[in-house]
């Protein structure tokens, strides 16, 4: 299995521990989000040192103001063979932590970025649909969409192919039109990833989450697709290392 999406830098927990109960409970990489100048270095330092993992780089949308010279160190990273992708990038409307029009100048700086550089774009986007699918329509890279939760962003998905990453949150019981949207989603276009060490799915809820705990979140959507665990773990690994171009 892949994680597509852990702060490994945000966890308590040493690397190497993570890592290793991730390999002993079957997830053999891992994608480490880096956001700002200070976790980017921090994320591909660790994809420097573990083989298991890889890097991808970008402002989040609370990050969003004062880009040109975050972004010019950006680019810079991003070059690093570790580095696999662009993001976690996106609007946020629902806090709105930083301006919209900022959030909406930064999310198009980095797709921007990511078609320079031909990376896949790993994209947050909360109570911001139809603004984040009209910043998308002219990107013709690879589009992930990362923690998906929102129904209403679906069709748009559907349509035009993007990869779909499913959370801990798709196992939560009250999740019933979240994991109603898993089962829409084409078998190559499923992904899964922790966002550790936030949103630990069920049956590790309230704790802070980790890699390894992919595998409860792999089984929660087989259930609720009618697949074998095993074969979900296969197609999901296959998904993420033709999205990022991972080895």
């Amino acid at each position: 299995m892949i994680d597509t999406h852990a702060h490994l830098d945000a966890c308590e927990a040493p690397p190497e521990e993570l890592l290793e109960r991730a390999r002993c409970a079957g997830v053999d990489r891992v994608l480490g989000i880096g956001s700002g100048v200070e976790s980017w270095r921090a994320t591909l330092a660790l994809a420097e040192r573990y083989d298991r993992v890889f890097a991808v780089l970008g402002l989040h949308p609370h990050q969003a103001g004062e880009n040109e010279a975050r972004l010019e160190i950006l680019r810079d990273l991003l070059s690093h063979e570790r580095a696999v992708g662009v993001g976690e990038t996106g609007l946020d409307f629902y806090r709105d932590y930083a301006p919209r029009e900022s959030q909406l100048e930064c999310f198009r700086a980095q797709l921007a970025l990511a078609a320079e550089l031909g990376k896949a774009v790993v994209v947050h986007s909360r109570a911001a649909e139809m603004a984040t699918a009209e910043a998308l329509a002219g990107f013709g890279g690879t589009v992930v969409l990362h923690c998906f939760s929102s129904p209403a962003l679906l069709e748009t998905a559907l349509e035009r192919r993007y990869y779909v990453s499913f959370a801990g949150n798709v196992t939560y019981p009250k999740a019933e039109e979240l994991r109603a949207s898993a089962v829409r989603v084409p078998r190559d276009r499923i992904l899964v990833e922790t966002d550790s060490p936030y949103l630990a799915p069920q049956p590790r809820r309230g704790r802070p989450n980790e890699p390894a705990n992919v595998v409860h979140t792999v089984a929660g959507l087989a259930a609720a697709r009618g697949e074998s665990l095993d074969e979900l773990a296969e197609l999901t690994t296959r998904n993420a290392s033709e999205a990022f171009g991972l080895p």
